[in-house]
């Protein structure tokens, strides 16, 4: 029964990094969106090839 307990909180803790994992790259993803378009609004081309290589390395 103890190797049962074991097995499943390593299973709980798998899930929820996954949860959080997930949750940190969707905040990253909606961040970079932003700031895309407020570099395509102020016209900064660096800017906007720097936050789209970055969006694409997430994806």
């Amino acid at each position: 029964m103890d190797k049962m307990k074991a097995t499943y909180e390593v299973m709980l803790g798998l899930a929820a990094e996954m949860v959080w994992d997930e949750a940190l790259r969707k905040r990253r993803t909606d961040i970079l969106y932003r700031e895309i378009d407020t570099a395509l609004a102020a016209g900064d081309e660096s800017a906007f090839r720097k936050y789209t290589e970055e969006l694409k390395s997430l994806a």
